[in-house]
């Protein structure tokens, strides 16, 4: 059986990112032991802000969204089909200045929508992406991951956990102006820990 695979590069580079590198490898661990199929979704192509008329359009019931509304949201609607059918969410995000790339603030504002990837019921907010995995591939210069000026993979896992997605595991590449080696060969080695079966 073939696992549906949705890649999300955010890192403002294309060359020489750690984070690209380590989300190569990690697809290419799953396409070794199985058929896949990767859609790949690069933010460096631009995400827009919402805006005013986006939550307009969003909080309008569907049956009721004029042409212009339906337009507004078509690439959202892309980009929740594209997590809807995704088995594996394989994420690069490097810590800019302690948090997540405006680019992939940007995606996620785009996926969380109400009745689509969560809802609100009486206990509280449920996440509708149930029984999917993440994997984080994290890079950052001189942020430790985990430590308390990481605002980045806190809020990752939280924000895959609103929408459903809580199975949820970071590989790092973390302090990289510190130990540039070091941190590669360590997350180079959490690759290939990963369970990647079918």
């Amino acid at each position: 059986m073939s696992t549906n695979i949705l890649r999300v590069d955010s890192s403002a580079r294309k060359t020489g990112s750690v984070s690209r590198d380590l989300t190569d490898r990690i697809i290419a661990r799953f396409e070794a032991t199985g058929e896949t199929n990767v859609v790949t979704r690069d933010l460096t192509t631009a995400i827009p802000q919402i805006d005013e008329e986006w939550i307009g359009a969003n909080f309008t019931p569907a049956d009721d969204r004029s042409d212009a509304q339906n337009e507004k949201l078509a690439l959202s609607n892309a980009l929740v089909a594209e997590l809807q059918a995704a088995d594996v969410i394989v994420i690069g995000a490097p810590v800019y200045n302690f948090g997540v790339p405006a680019a992939f603030k940007a995606w996620i504002d785009q996926v969380a929508r109400a009745g689509l990837t969560f809802k609100y019921t009486e206990y509280g907010p449920k996440g509708l992406l149930e029984g999917k995995r993440a994997i984080v591939a994290v890079a950052s210069g001189g942020t430790e991951v985990g430590s308390d000026i990481d605002f980045a993979t806190g809020y990752i896992r939280h924000v895959l956990g609103f929408i459903g997605i809580e199975d949820v595991v970071f590989v790092a590449a973390d302090k990289l102006m510190v130990d540039a080696e070091a941190s590669q060969n360590a997350a180079s080695q959490a690759v290939e820990l990963l369970d990647v079966a079918a």
